[in-house]
């Protein structure tokens, strides 16, 4: 679903063919990496085959940025140089792709701390301890499919409840889908795909430390902010409407808001949504950072965004430079609006020894999963718990069309809370950012 228009600024004519020159040169140059790397392996480049460029198009928005980067900027020796100092982690349960088929990436946020000094760690509670070990802030699914040439996102709320496959003497036999990933990226994968039958080919990890890194490095991103803006909790401040560039630790802020506030006719006005409202301003600073990313070009720039990329950045260890420069080409001509992104349908209940938490809403859940994932999906497992906290296997749907509806701006006041349940399309908060 697109949030808005995304175009770049206007320039003189011979700006634009400059740039459409420069872009032409850049693939170019990414396509003779792509043969370099193959001969490097052993493959001829008429064994090269295209349409598996097409499966590696998008991780997530930091560190595809940072790959074009150096895929543009450096060459094949620097760009190697460079993914060889991001993390590699191990992710049990995933599948393999097949190649040109749809294929998907489980995207974590995670709340960890680590590396954080000073007023941003005083901010976000890593000074005082408030907040050890690691959550999975962000769970998003990446559904891509090079064959329809569409990218979609999906969205799990923090509070949902699941089956835990394993941990049940601290958690129980059901709990939110987030204290899985205290115990690591393959618990949190095996357990998504227990639930909900979503197969997972790849993952990222990405810390506090790392988003900011990323987003301070690439030289902010640009936002439109209908009204001031705050979240005295994440430390959101935004003190004047309009287009600017956020970066560092309001960047943080932005990502992690769930007590926004906007200042309108005289009077600061909540955000009641919550973590559907977070969700909601995850994904257009997501938008953001792609549109940012694509313009990069400033050596400067680039180098200093890739110096700062491995901190707090993990991929999984079935990423290679080889499969990520074709990701490098796909993405380059990717437009942030065309991402379609959904939140899973749930509905808010008290579950025993819990509290209050998001239970899966069938059938509308098992239609959104259809919809986005198709016959791609499997059987549940372990399904999640109703409110009966019983887990009957999911009901049995047919794909829908579904049309993507074009919202436009309202200008009014919320003065009752909005249901907490989502439909397959996002609604627009009004008074929420925009890219620009």
């Amino acid at each position: 679903m697109a949030d808005g228009p995304y175009s770049a600024p206007r320039g003189a004519s011979d700006d634009s063919a400059a740039a459409k020159r420069r872009a032409l040169a850049n693939e170019q140059r990414l396509m003779a990496l792509g043969e370099a790397v193959d001969r490097q392996s052993g493959v001829t480049p008429s064994r090269r085959k295209p349409r598996r460029r097409g499966r590696k198009w998008i991780i997530a928005g930091v560190v595809v940025a940072g790959l074009i980067g150096a895929l543009l900027g450096g060459g094949y020796l620097y760009a190697n140089w460079r993914f060889g100092q991001i993390k590699k982690i191990d992710v049990a349960g995933e599948v393999t792709a097949i190649s040109g088929q749809p294929f998907n990436i489980l995207s974590i946020g995670s709340d960890s701390r680590a590396g954080l000094t000073g007023a941003v760690a005083a901010q976000t509670g890593a000074s005082t301890g408030q907040a050890g070990g690691q959550r999975s802030d962000v769970v998003k699914i990446i559904h891509v499919d090079p064959i329809a040439g569409t990218l979609s996102m999906l969205s799990i709320p923090r509070d949902t409840m699941v089956t835990l496959l394993a941990n049940q003497h601290l958690y129980g036999n059901y709990n939110r889908i987030n204290v899985n990933f205290g115990s690591g990226p393959s618990l949190l994968a095996q357990t998504i795909t227990a639930n909900f039958g979503i197969p997972i080919a790849n993952t990222i990890v990405v810390s506090f430390a790392g988003l900011m890194n990323a987003a301070t490095a690439i030289g902010g991103v640009r936002l439109n902010f209908p009204f001031p803006a705050r979240d005295t909790v994440s430390g959101l401040r935004i003190t004047h409407a309009g287009c600017q560039v956020v970066t560092g630790l309001q960047a943080l802020a932005i990502a992690r808001s769930r007590h926004y506030q906007w200042f309108e006719n005289g009077a600061w006005q909540s955000d009641v949504t919550s973590d559907f409202g977070r969700i909601w301003r995850q994904n257009i600073f997501m938008r953001a950072m792609l549109a940012r990313a694509k313009g990069l070009y400033n050596p400067i720039t680039i180098d200093s965004f890739l110096s700062k990329l491995p901190h707090g950045i993990a991929l999984d260890t079935h990423f290679s430079l080889h499969e990520l420069i074709g990701l490098a080409v796909k993405f380059h001509g990717l437009n942030p609006a065309n991402i379609r992104t959904y939140t899973l349908p749930t509905a808010p209940g008290p579950a025993p020894g819990v509290g209050a938490v998001l239970f899966v809403k069938q059938p509308d859940a098992q239609q959104t999963l259809v919809n986005i994932f198709g016959k791609q999906l499997l059987t549940p497992t372990n399904p999640p718990p109703n409110t009966a906290m019983h887990t009957p296997l999911p009901p049995v749907v047919t794909t829908t069309t579904t049309t993507l509806a074009t919202h436009t701006k309202k200008h009014k006041t919320h003065t009752t809370a909005p249901t907490t349940t989502t439909t397959l399309v996002e609604g627009d908060q009004f008074f929420d950012p925009t890219v620009c």
